[in-house]
């Protein structure tokens, strides 16, 4: 019996149903592909930067995604902003720390959200993560070269110093809030060969918790929905470039039922 296959297709259905707005403030690399994916999983997205407006957007959203991967202190200041707004009206907010730990500037910016603002759901990968928690990690530009050897026992003291959700993405995904650990086997390597893979799985959290109220079933089950997408759309790619095709067109496709029989999330 899939225990919360069930929960995760209803809150996927929740999410077409209700098309919550996803506020992003987000890295310039993969912007675009990041607001196909919202699309494409049910959401609606928009990508309002200048701090004149963030607040007022954020007042609009279901979700806000703070994202300083092609980060400026300017950026940071408007993503503070939209963060305190969105704590004041109980608007989720997802944090995506790329490639913190590689520069003092990531690692002083993304310590600060966290300090200043309350996160929803923190997603990194182990690397990424480890820095953050203070048990190690080795960032090379953005990507993880060095991750956490119990990655387990990391998400859940950090889940409990920060007061929120960890999720750290990687063959196995580990979502912990601080007491529950859970597992998430979705997913297939070719995620790995496109640029920004991470970033999308991020705002399919966001979506998910726009809908959810419960952030470690919402991070769980967007992980694993967008790891079932991936597993159905290499079925059919003979690389990367046909596998992005591929991928959109499976999310976009995904029903609660197929989620229902398909996700894999295990109890830690």
């Amino acid at each position: 019996m899939n225990l919360f296959g069930d929960r995760v297709a209803a809150a996927l259905a929740r999410v077409r149903a209700e098309k919550p707005l996803v506020h992003h403030i987000t890295n310039l690399v993969v912007m675009n592909d990041t607001a196909n994916v919202t699309l494409h999983v049910g959401a609606s997205p928009v990508m309002a930067h200048a701090a004149e407006e963030v607040a007022e957007m954020t007042g609009l959203a279901g979700a806000l995604v703070l994202n300083p991967g092609t980060l400026t202190p300017e950026l940071v200041d408007a993503m503070l902003i939209a963060g305190r707004q969105a704590n004041a009206n109980g608007t989720p907010v997802v944090l995506d720390p790329v490639g913190v730990g590689a520069t003092t500037l990531r690692t002083r910016a993304n310590t600060r959200l966290l300090d200043e603002l309350q996160i929803a759901v923190l997603r990194g990968n182990s690397a990424e993560i480890g820095v953050l928690s203070g048990a190690g990690g080795v960032v090379r530009g953005v990507e993880s070269a060095e991750g956490v050897n119990d990655p387990r026992a990391v998400a859940q003291r950090l889940a409990r110093e920060r007061r929120t959700v960890v999720a750290i993405t990687g063959q196995r995904d580990v979502v912990a809030d601080g007491t529950r650990v859970l597992g998430v086997d979705n997913g297939h390597h070719w995620l790995t060969t496109l640029t920004g893979t991470g970033c999308m799985a991020t705002t399919v959290i966001a979506a998910f918790a726009a809908v959810e109220p419960d952030y470690l079933l919402a991070a769980a089950g967007a992980l694993a929905s967008y790891g079932l997408a991936a597993e159905l759309a290499a079925a059919q790619a003979r690389g990367p470039a046909s596998f992005k095709v591929a991928f959109f067109d499976q999310l976009y496709q995904l029903t609660p039922e197929q989620v229902a029989s398909g996700v894999r999330i295990v109890e830690l």
